[in-house]
């Protein structure tokens, strides 16, 4: 008797987009997590320190909630990040001038130093890593941005 374990829905695993995006974010991330290790800072640290940077140059006020939702990571562990950069003297939380309750969030000259550094490192190692794709890069984007609902 032959039972068979009908628990997948694929028959390869390279047939699962779950898990191929799994592999290829971690992959990804591992690149990064040792591009960034010269500036101190952890992926997480980059990507909100590089969103100040942005949404700044953008003119915007840039307050946790901003931040939060640019970036989609949640409210809490953006605080938690905050903090730790505000520690690193990369970032100054300051009073809203209008909300009481909201925090300014902006980069120190320290941290703007180090994260127009750190931008140039990480999206030269993304053009390198993404290069593979070709002309298909843009589709890739396109298909993300569908996925995050964009």
């Amino acid at each position: 008797m032959n039972l068979v374990d009908n628990t997948f829905s694929v028959d390869k695993p390279e047939e699962s987009s779950g898990f191929l995006l799994w592999q290829v974010t971690n992959l990804w991330q591992r690149e990064i997590k040792k591009a960034l290790e010269q500036f101190g800072i952890t992926h997480s640290q980059f990507v909100l320190m590089a969103s100040i940077h942005w949404l700044t140059l953008q003119k915007q006020e840039v307050t946790q909630v901003v931040l939060s939702n640019h970036t989609k990571i949640d409210p809490m562990t953006t605080s938690t990040v905050l903090r730790t950069l505000q520690q690193k003297g990369f970032v100054q939380r300051q009073e809203h001038q209008t909300d009481t309750r909201a925090k300014v969030v902006v980069l120190t000259e320290n941290g703007i130093e180090v994260i127009k550094k750190a931008v140039i490192v990480v999206e030269s190692f993304d053009t390198q890593f993404f290069s593979v794709l070709g002309e298909k890069n843009n589709e890739l984007n396109s298909h993300l941005l569908t996925l995050l609902g964009q």
